[in-house]
């Protein structure tokens, strides 16, 4: 979810549900090492429980992020492996770390010694012609034996060349047995499953084979979906906050961040499916992706998206 899930996304997320789980886009190790670290592991207090997800290979360098992600407050911290755009392998980290299952063990095994929080790893269930199960057994066994013990599998394989980023989310198909057989061989660890889940009903379908369930683009395009996922996965029956109550909530922090300089349409952005699944739904996007971008806009234009919307409601209905 690279240049999705930022601190902007994951405080409106956080209005819907108040118990998933969130996580960061992947964040570079060189980011945080020769970047702008201060950026890089922002986040509201609020976004809690969210975990740092992060690409890299070197273990020195992933301790040395790990522990500032770790003193930032993050709850998790996360390596992915399972990443297979050009750009990520280029970097010697994402889906092409799967083929070197020792060295994703030794990083796995030096984070651990130097962070309290836990330390995670995010995978496919293959990559390129290396997509036995004997494969996949072997590689999370090296995990668990460094210390690892939550396992993110994403129930594809990953096509390392030929493929792009979208058709390796597509194209190889989707296979829920081997992680559902993955689960049974390694009780101890903690199985979520990811790829292919479009709702809750499908995710809650998969809590019969393993411990949990991550959902990315789908939550992302539909999010209000989540306003569900409390009550159905975490026994909190707390009503959630209606849609309007959602946008009334985001307002503060949006100006907040106005008044930091942070532009509209970096926030707007991630609001823009909060009504998809709606009549009238593509009133709010439109005055959104029409008016956010404009010099000086402000909260005003969310507002004005939200009583366009529902005047278009009152409307259908009288």
């Amino acid at each position: 979810m690279m240049d999705w899930t930022d601190r902007h996304c994951r405080f409106f997320l956080r209005l819907i549900t108040r118990r998933a789980l969130l996580y960061t886009e992947m964040v570079t190790t060189g980011a945080i090492l020769h970047g702008e670290r201060a950026r890089f592991l922002a986040f509201h207090p609020a976004e809690h429980p969210v975990a740092l997800q992060l690409g890299g290979s070197d273990p020195a360098d992933l301790v040395t992020a790990a522990r500032a992600g770790a003193a930032a407050g993050f709850d998790e911290i996360n390596l992915n492996v399972g990443c297979p755009s050009d750009r990520v392998q280029r970097g010697r980290f994402g889906a092409c770390l799967m083929a070197e299952p020792d060295l994703v063990a030794d990083c796995v095994a030096a984070m651990r010694d130097a962070v309290a929080v836990p330390v995670t790893v995010k995978t496919r269930i293959g990559v390129d012609d290396l997509d036995s199960y004997e494969l996949l057994a072997t590689f999370t066994e090296k995990l668990a034996h460094a210390g690892c013990r939550r396992l993110i599998v994403h129930a594809r394989k990953a096509w390392l060349q030929g493929l792009s980023p979208k058709q390796n989310r597509e194209v190889p198909p989707l296979d829920y047995p081997r992680v559902y057989r993955l689960k049974r061989d390694f009780p101890e660890m903690t199985v979520i499953i990811n790829g292919g889940l479009q709702d809750l009903e499908t995710a809650a379908a998969q809590l019969d084979h393993v411990d949990g369930a991550m959902l990315g683009r789908a939550a992302y395009q539909n999010p209000y979906m989540l306003a569900e996922a409390d009550r159905r996965f975490f026994g909190d029956h707390r009503p959630p906050l209606s849609r309007a109550a959602v946008v009334a909530a985001f307002l503060p922090y949006v100006e907040a961040e106005l008044s930091c300089g942070v532009p509209l349409k970096c926030m707007t952005r991630h609001i823009l499916g909060l009504f998809n699944g709606k009549p009238q739904a593509r009133l709010w996007r439109r005055h959104l992706s029409e008016e956010a971008h404009k010099p000086d806009a402000g909260p005003e234009v969310i507002e004005a998206a939200l009583r366009r919307w529902q005047a278009a409601q009152t409307q259908a209905a009288a």
